[in-house]
């Protein structure tokens, strides 16, 4: 096992790592911007190291700084989390050039699943069905016409090294094609120092299923389950659950196995999302694998007792999931709600100061955050502040609970999500299990009018 980690991150997955550190004995390194001086992860550290202002492009993405620190501090691993430098595959290099192991993917899987147009090919090479479109990246205009109408519209095109719903279009008609395209070419080219593109068939009323996967240094994988994240505001998460209501036990049974011997065939190992879209006929289309700890891993965590942030660390060690992990139970259901620091009805982030913080308890409930009452909330990172996850022993009791923890959840001095996911979770066609990834932003629509 390690013997000192450097968290490169901040927040409640800091937080989160650095537990995960203590269960293993495991000594721990912060770093922090000027911005996060006060934070909660900086506090609990072994040790803290300032690397910069409150920029993430001079503070959290400065490879250099971040590299600096570790090596100043004499860590054995940098644990990434997710965001920032998670997926970036020229710092893992950097960090295997320094004799750092970083806890996540290698470099060459990072750099494979983050050109989706790439990694789209190797998982139909793999065995994973994958939607109609491009092969690869889509060079010109005249290409794209071609690749168009051989689809079919309505299309999609989409950045080959995005996500977050940036470089994303949909093109419904013919005379539409071109002057999207070139949109989308240029917000891929300012959002990720890349104009490439690909194109593919557009699956009307989908939903959006996960699947979790766990891989060693020995070829071992395994999946735990598949997460519905169709609940999305401009293709930006809301709310998680596990199991989906859309899924029964033979096509999770059926897409498992080919997640699976897919990774095996690629080599992968540590934590990782492989995501489909899933039509309204049934059928499911591999869209992109995040080579990272999600977001929403607490879910899976609550349905089948993994701890999978350690098991990331445990696997990054070189240790086996056959001594990591026993028998893999699917226990009851889980949500979880993302709450941002965000007015609820307009999205404006609400920076500033909590002026109260309670957070909810009871049976069944668990809030990952890193706020607390006087803790000032800054304006230049992502505006997630807790994640509330509810779990019972079916979808009803986990609802009723998160009904329950919502409504203890004490935040005053700024605005957050809080009563947009009381909306949802009352919302009778959410409680029947009847939506897709368009489903909030049709529901928000209809109340702006």
């Amino acid at each position: 096992m390690f013997r000192k980690i450097l968290i490169a991150n901040r927040g409640e997955i800091a937080l989160r790592i650095l537990s995960a550190c203590r269960e293993l004995g495991v000594k721990t390194v912060a770093v922090y911007s000027e911005a996060d001086r006060n934070s909660l992860h900086v506090r609990f550290a072994d040790e803290a190291i300032c690397i910069g202002p409150p920029r993430s492009s001079e503070s959290y993405l400065n490879i250099p700084q971040v590299i600096s620190a570790a090596e100043i501090a004499n860590v054995d691993a940098i644990h990434p989390g997710y965001g920032f430098l998670s997926e970036n595959a020229n710092f893992a290099e950097v960090c295997e050039a320094s004799h750092i192991t970083f806890i996540g993917p290698a470099p060459d899987a990072i750099r494979l699943m983050g050109e989706k147009d790439k990694a789209r090919e190797a998982m139909s090479v793999a065995g994973l069905p994958i939607i109609p479109g491009s092969a690869g990246v889509v060079p010109d205009e005249d290409a794209a016409k071609k690749i168009a109408a051989e689809i079919g519209y309505p299309v999609m095109i989409k950045a080959a090294e995005g996500g977050g719903g940036r470089g994303m279009r949909i093109v419904r008609h013919a005379r539409e094609l071109i002057p999207l395209f070139q949109t989308a070419k240029a917000e891929a080219q300012q959002a990720f120092g890349s104009p490439n593109v690909y194109i593919e068939k557009l699956i009307e009323h989908p939903r959006h299923i996960e699947f979790q996967v766990l891989g060693d240094k020995h070829g071992n994988v395994v999946h735990l389950g598949e997460r519905e994240c169709s609940l999305q505001r401009r293709h930006q998460k809301v709310l998680e659950e596990s199991p989906s209501v859309a899924m029964d036990a033979a096509t999770r049974k059926r897409i498992g196995k080919q997640v699976v011997d897919a990774l095996k065939k690629l080599g992968y190992s540590s934590a990782g999302t492989v995501e489909f879209l899933r039509e309204e006929s049934g059928n499911l289309f591999f869209i992109e694998m995040n080579a990272r700890i999600q977001v929403e891993h607490p879910v899976t965590e609550m349905i089948t007792g993994v701890d999978l942030v350690k098991s990331q660390i445990r696997v990054a060690a070189g240790e086996k999931l056959t001594d990591i992990l026993g028998p893999i139970e699917f226990r009851g259901h889980a949500i979880e709600c993302r709450v941002n620091a965000e007015d609820p009805e307009t999205f404006v982030p609400s920076a500033g100061r909590i002026t109260a913080f309670r957070v909810p308890g009871g049976p069944g409930i668990r809030v990952d955050t890193a706020s607390y009452s006087d803790a000032v909330i800054p304006p230049y990172y992502d505006s997630l502040i807790a994640k509330i996850i509810a779990h019972g022993n079916d979808r009803a009791e986990a609802i009723a609970r998160m009904n329950c923890a919502l409504d203890g959840f004490v935040v005053e001095g700024i605005k957050t999500t809080i009563p947009l996911h009381k909306k949802i979770l009352a919302d009778k066609d959410f409680i029947a299990g009847k939506f897709d990834t368009h489903f909030l932003d049709r529901a928000l629509a209809v109340a702006a009018k």
